[in-house]
């Protein structure tokens, strides 16, 4: 049977800073994420299985996108966990904030590291996290292929 790729889409909000930055992105700012999400592996053949016909049930895929990702990022402010905001990322916390302290500098190329790591660490052994895409903008975007790692 030949593998197969689906993809499923994913949205999400967050602000971030880039410490260090030499240009506008050094200030807190934020962004609608679009996260592309593409699995690959060979439909299941069994008739008797429900999945039957499935590379993967979307359904599961959400779950664990929803659960490594989107959860605890979505509507958050993500700094470098090495720069000077963790007095500010403090008062945040405390202030009910959601703050995700990175241990990489929160750009897109990190970001999409960061979720193959995580997606790919939950996904049944018979399916494979073939690529991501990290939309920051409508004309910006990193992605990640397993081909390449």
């Amino acid at each position: 049977m030949p593998k197969i790729r689906i993809t499923k889409k994913f949205r999400f909000e967050a602000a971030h800073a880039l410490y260090g930055y030499d240009g506008k992105c050094k200030n807190i700012h934020g962004h609608n994420y679009n996260l592309f999400v593409t699995v690959i592996g060979v439909p299941v053949s069994d008739n008797s299985n429900v999945k039957c016909g499935m590379v993967m049930d979307f359904g599961d895929l959400k779950k664990i996108v929803n659960s490594e990702v989107i959860e605890k990022f979505d509507h958050s402010v993500i700094f470098n966990k090495n720069s000077p905001h963790k007095e500010l990322a403090k008062n945040l916390a405390n202030d009910g904030h959601k703050v995700v302290m990175a241990n990489y500098q929160p750009t897109i190329e990190e970001m999409v590291i960061d979720f193959a790591n995580k997606i790919s660490s939950k996904l049944p052994d018979y399916i494979s996290l073939h690529s991501l895409k990290l939309e920051e903008t409508e004309t910006s975007y990193s992605e990640w292929f397993a081909a390449d790692n």
